[in-house]
Parts: structure tokens; sequence; C-alpha cells
């Protein structure tokens, strides 16, 4: 018989051993870890939890009625101290949830919150996506139930915060507890703003519909519930685009309403698509006279900033502008004393910007308000020869100097052959002689020389563009082209726009964006959100600005502009009338600054292009619009200092082309004494003194007429004559300079 054998561990038996034996304390330390996670987890749970019933409990609903009226938005002249106005009127009426249609409570459901009947007042979800997007920078969220944004309009801030969301959260919390669903949709449709200044649904319904709300049909409360999510974005007075956008809104709260079983089917379709007759928008004395403007460049303003529809209407806003109340006096009383009266069409639009800020310190749109909401200071003509600094700063800069010399013979021929440009008068125009300096072709406003120096200068048309936008002229204006003409000034450009480019030339070539807001503060804490900064680009040599500078005062001296004299102090400035495709008068200006303020001037008609000649009694720029530029100017400097203008420093660089070379003037004659003159005896008659030569010297013209804005034998506005033309000014042009 066999012994029977033991068997002996294997190696891997005793690794098994000893694996097990170390996977012990492990677990028990996993254990431990789980213990404490637990205990650790359930700290912080009670801890939150506390937190939350200690928030909660001392959460308390605040004063809506007063809350309320200080998310209302204010704008005030510079200085903050005067209002200007709000930019809703505040049309509040209130009405029980019994005295408001169904169909507007589904709509606005529908619209808003499709699960308000069933929810917490809260979207823990919207709020915590709505914080991190809000943080990141991003487009700000809104994420809000009904409650949500009832809590927010009546009892909070507009800021965008997580602070703001959390307390948003904790408030929406208690008022669900507190107030019935029905309460809370009633205080909603009673606070909400919908557009044309209405606040709550009775106000909108009337101002929509001219009916109470009681009133209401399906397709009309569908359509105040579609307006609610942007009241401008989708406000049915705005244009195709914006239209089209409320339609699809309107649709969009159709369909909710079908799919919560609200609204038959068949009968959604059949009005789908098809908004309802609104009553004709009335005015509002808060928006009369230029008020409504005013508001209107200022909101356009803040939304560039940034600012959303909701925070700028009723987000407690305290908005300084940059207008004066002298400065809107000014162009509105001045416009009135030069406007001629009862010619229907008629535009006269001004703006005046404070050179030193390019700050919008007045302006007149060209009508009251409530007339209409066309703004002439914002939309503006073509400027015709007061678009000629432009060309002459490119000219200094790119070598030409104040004394050089250009054709003012017309007509003139382009050399590429791709046109011709005339001077004013009879036949062909009036030749000024082949080789005038620029201050004269400056003085005179010869087309034809500006011409010569626009074909002269390299890339003559871009290089004139490039300096009229650096100025100030926006990039996009329409017809801004780099063409052989565009010295003539055909773009258009409005009077805001070209007071901003005179004054940076005033400002010695430093340039500034042109603004209306100065200064946002929000009323709930007395923070500073936005306050204007003070950039300052130079986009132009001193020495030049200078030199266009002298040019243009000797428009004013004794140029085509000689009405500007009005203002009583050192001014400079250029007349400019523009002509259609049908060779008529289509506009008329004078631009003009002194050290202090830069004013533009506009006369149009109609849409703009329509022909003044045999409209206006006289229609060029040197009268209607420089002496309306002189009676502004005059209100804006009384009281002012007189400040000069620094001295022309004639800068001569390298010009680029050949045969432009300074004009020298003939020798002056020499007188002799007749022989029987004893020395004590006067002569019976003086000769005549010929000027000593100046850097505007250049031959004679052959008739008096100024070849880019005609002389108008028209009609004495009131000022003395002094034999320069009607209402002591040239017409248009210099005239006869009188020997001194």
């Amino acid at each position: 018989m066999s012994a029977q054998r033991t068997p002996r561990p294997s190696s891997g038996g005793a690794r098994s051993s000893s694996a097990s034996t170390t996977e012990r304390p492990r677990r028990r330390r996993l254990r431990a870890v789980a213990k404490w996670t637990l205990v650790v987890g359930l700290v912080l749970a009670l801890v939150a939890g506390g937190v939350f019933y200690f928030t909660y409990r001392n959460t308390e609903i605040p004063s809506a009625n007063k809350a309320f009226e200080a998310q209302s938005t204010y704008v005030t002249y510079s200085g903050g101290k005067q209002r200007i106005g709000t930019f809703a009127e505040q049309n509040r009426e209130s009405i029980p949830l019994a005295d408001i249609p169904q169909s507007m409570q589904d709509a606005v459901i529908a619209a808003e919150d499709r699960t308000f009947y069933s929810n917490s007042g809260i979207d823990p979800k919207g709020i915590i996506r709505a914080a991190f997007s809000n943080a990141r920078g991003n487009a700000t969220q809104g994420a809000s139930t009904i409650t949500q944004q009832y809590v927010k309009l009546l009892y909070l801030s507009q800021e965008r915060t997580l602070g703001r969301k959390v307390k948003e959260a904790f408030l929406s919390l208690k008022v669900q507890q507190e107030r019935s669903k029905e309460a809370i949709l009633e205080g909603y449709l009673n606070t909400i703003y919908f557009g044309r200044g209405a606040y709550g649904v009775q106000a909108a319904s009337r101002a929509f519909f001219a009916k109470n709300a009681a009133q209401l049909n399906t397709q009309e409360s569908a359509t105040l519930a579609a307006v609610l999510n942007s009241p401008s974005g989708l406000s049915p007075d705005g244009g195709e685009e914006t239209r089209a956008r409320l339609v699809s809104r309107y649709d969009y709260v159709l369909s909710g309403m079908v799919e919560a079983g609200n609204l038959d089917a068949a009968e959604a379709d059949r009005i789908a698509g098809k908004l309802p007759e609104f009553a004709k928008r009335g005015g509002s004395n808060q928006f009369g006279g230029q008020r409504g403007f005013m508001l209107s460049m200022v909101k356009d303003e803040l939304l560039r900033m940034g600012f959303d529809e909701t925070e700028i209407d009723t987000g407690g806003l305290r908005v300084e502008t940059t207008f004066t109340r002298s400065g809107m006096a000014a162009n509105a009383d001045g416009v009135a004393e030069r406007r001629p009266e009862g010619l229907k069409g008629l535009h006269v639009a001004s703006a005046s910007i404070d050179v030193q800020t390019g700050a919008l310190i007045g302006f007149y749109a060209g009508q009251d308000y409530l007339r209409s909401q066309l703004d002439w200071a914002t939309i503006g003509s073509s400027p015709g020869s007061s678009f000629k600094p432009f060309a002459l700063a490119a000219g200094l800069q790119a070598g030409y100097s104040l004394r050089d010399t250009f054709d003012g013979n017309s007509p003139y021929e382009f050399e590429d052959g791709s046109g011709s440009v005339d001077n004013q008068g009879e036949g062909t125009g009036t030749n000024f002689g082949p080789a005038i300096s620029l201050v004269t072709a400056t003085e005179n406003s010869v087309n034809t020389a500006y011409a010569d120096l626009t074909d002269s200068i390299p890339e003559g048309p871009r290089k004139i563009r490039q300096m009229a936008v650096r100025l100030g002229v926006p990039e996009d204006a329409p017809g801004l082209e780099p063409n052989n003409a565009i010295a003539l000034g055909s773009a258009t450009v409005s009077p805001v726009s070209m007071a901003n480019a005179y004054a940076t030339i005033a400002n010695g070539g430093v340039a500034h964006d042109v603004f209306t807001v100065k200064k946002v503060t929000r009323a709930a804490d007395g923070e500073v959100l936005y306050r204007a900064p003070r950039k300052t680009d130079r986009v132009l040599p001193e020495d030049i600005a200078s030199d266009v500078s002298y040019a243009m005062q000797q428009v004013v001296i004794s140029g085509s502009g000689t009405n500007a004299q009005g203002v009583g102090r050192p001014a400079a400035g250029k007349t400019g009338t523009a002509t259609n495709a049908d060779g008529d008068v289509s506009s008329s200006w004078f631009v003009g600054y002194t050290p202090q303020v830069a004013t533009a001037v506009m006369y149009a008609r109609g849409k703009g292009n329509e022909a003044l000649n045999g409209f206006l009694p006289t229609f060029y720029g040197g009268q209607y619009p420089t002496l309306t530029w002189a009676s502004i100017m005059s209100r804006l400097m009384e009281g002012v200092e007189v400040q000069d203008f620094p001295e022309p420093a004639f800068v001569d660089g390298d010009a680029p082309e050949d045969g432009h070379a300074p004009y020298t003037p003939p020798p002056s004659p020499t007188f002799t004494p007749e022989p029987t003159q004893s020395p004590s005896e006067s002569p019976s008659e003086s000769p005549s003194r010929t000027p000593s030569p100046s850097p505007s010297a250049s031959p004679p013209a052959s008739t008096p007429a100024d070849p880019g804005e005609p002389v108008d034998p028209g009609t004495d506005l009131g000022q003395p004559g002094n034999g320069r033309g009607p209402g002591g000014g040239p017409g248009d042009g210099p005239g006869d300079d009188p020997t001194p």
C-alpha cells in the first residue's frame, strides 16, 4: 500500500494569502473615508439647508409700488440736474384679473412661461445656465419664469450679477408661497412693459388697439403677448424686418396656445401670420419739440454701448447727456429766426459740437418730433463744396502748400478722360485764370481748381476719402466713393458728422468720436455703470490743420461766407451748394467754427434731393445757411471768451507734381509826383493802391461770381447791405474785394 502524499503549499498560494492580508487595512481605510465623507456631506447639507431656511425666512418682500417707481430711467441735460425725460411714458392702469380676457392670460403663458401653473416659481437649471453664461461674458441670459420676471421688474434692479440672480430666486420662492398663481399673473400683467409707453395690459390695449383690455380678441392678445419678448425689436411701428420678426413670434404664441389646449388648431390656422389692425400711435408731450429726437439719439447710443432694452426702459438708470439747454435753444431759435415761413417740405437741420471733446451740445432735427420722427440732423444730404476742406487737407499732406496754384479756368478735363468739371457762370462757366492759389480756390469755391488738385494728388480720390473719414465723416456714408469728383461733395453726410469733422480741424487735427452720453448711473446704489472715455486721436498734423483753418477764415473774411461775420468774432467755415442729377440745387450748407464750437447748417427739401431753386427765395450756401449759422453761433458764443485761431504755418512739402508753382503777382506800379506840385500840396486824386502780395494773391477773376457758389441776386434777408451782395454778403460768391 503506497503512502499518502501531503500536498505542499504552492508559491501562488502564499502570494494569495499575503494579498488578502494587505487588502483588509485598505478596505478599512476606504470604509473610514466613506463614513467621514458621508458625515461631512450630511453636515454640509444641514448647513446649506440651515442657510437656505434662514435666508428664506429673512427674505422680505419689499414695497412694490416704491420699488417699481425707482426703476424708471431718467435722462438729463449735461450736469445731471435738469431732466429731458424718460424713455417710456410710465402709462399704467391696474385692473383685476377678472377684467383680463382668458385669451390674454393664455397667450402670455404660452409666450413667456408654458409651465407657469406647474412650476415652483423658479427655473433652477435656467438660473445656473444664465449665471455661468453671464460669468463667461456671453450675452445676457434670462431663463426666467413669469414669477421671476415679475419679481425682477417689481422689486429688483436690472444688474447682471449672480448675486441678483440668487436674490431673485429667493424672492420668487417667497412670492410663490405667499401668493396664488392668479395673484402673480395679475400682478405681472399689470406691471410688464409692452412698448408705446404702456405698462400693463390695460394701457397696452389702449395704446395698440384703442380699446379696453376686456375687449381684446385672440389675435390681439397673441400680438401683445408676442411683443413682450422685445418691445422695441418686435414693435409693430418698426419697418418690414421688425414686422416679420413680430409675425414669427406671434405664430409661436399661437402654437403654444394650441399645445396647451387653450386654442382650437383650426382657429389658430385661420389667424396664423395675420396681425390685427393697430391704432395710430398717439403723440405725447414728453416727446414734443426736440425731446423725442434727443431721447432716440441717447437710446441708440446706450444700445451700442451694450445696455439691453429692458435695462434702458425700466432699469432705474440715470443718464447724463452732452446736451445743454443753451445749446439746444441756440439751435432751435437760430433756425426759427432765419428760416422762411410757409414752405412745406423745407428741412432745416443743424448740429453743434464741442471742439475740445466731440460732445454734441445741441442740434435741430428739422421739425417737431410729434410731426415727424425723421431726424435730418443725422440723415443729412450732399454737402457740396463744404466737402472741399477735406480735399485741401489731403493736398497739403501730400506736399502742396497754400501758395501752390491750380487751374481755375472752366471747364477742367480730368487727366484720365473720365469727364469734366465746370465752374458756375455763363456758358461753360467762369474763368479764374490758369494758376490760382489754394487759398483763392477755397475762398471762391473754385470747382476746377479742386478738380485739378484731386488729379494732382497721387491716388487723389482715395486719399481725399481717407482724409474725410479720419476727420469724422462716416466710412459708410452713402455715395462716399473715391471718384474724381469726390471733392465736390456728392456723398450723403449728416450735419452731425460734418460738424464733427470740422471740429477736428478746429482742434488742431485731434479727432474725437461724436457722442451724446456722458455718464450712466444706477439709481438703486449710485454705482457708475459708464463714463464717456476721453479718447483723442491725432489724424492731421497741427501745422496742416492751422493752414486749412486759415483758408476757411478767408471764406468768412472776403469769400463766399461773409455773412458768417455776424457771429462777431474770428470764425472759419465753408459754404456748400449741391446739385442733383437734373442740375437743380438739392441742398445748401454752411459749416464753420470758432476755436470752441463747430456748427453745421443744412437746408434741404422733400426727401432730401428735391430742387431748392424756384422754392427758396435764394438758395445758395452763403445766404440762408450762413445767416442761420451766424444766428445759432451768436447765441452759443454769448458770454464765451473771444479766442483767435493759431497763425498759419504755410507748410511747403515736396509737391508730388510739377506745374503748380506758387503764384507771383506782377510788380506794383511806380508813381512819380507831377513836377508842378509843391511839397505841401496834396494831389487832387489819390492813386489806387495795389494790395501787397499775400499767399492768397492770384490773377483777378474775369467775373466776380463764385464759380462753385454762384452769386444770387435774390432777396435781402434782413442784414444791412455793403455793396457785396444781397443782405450784406456776396450771395455765395466773393464779389469785388473793395480797395482798403
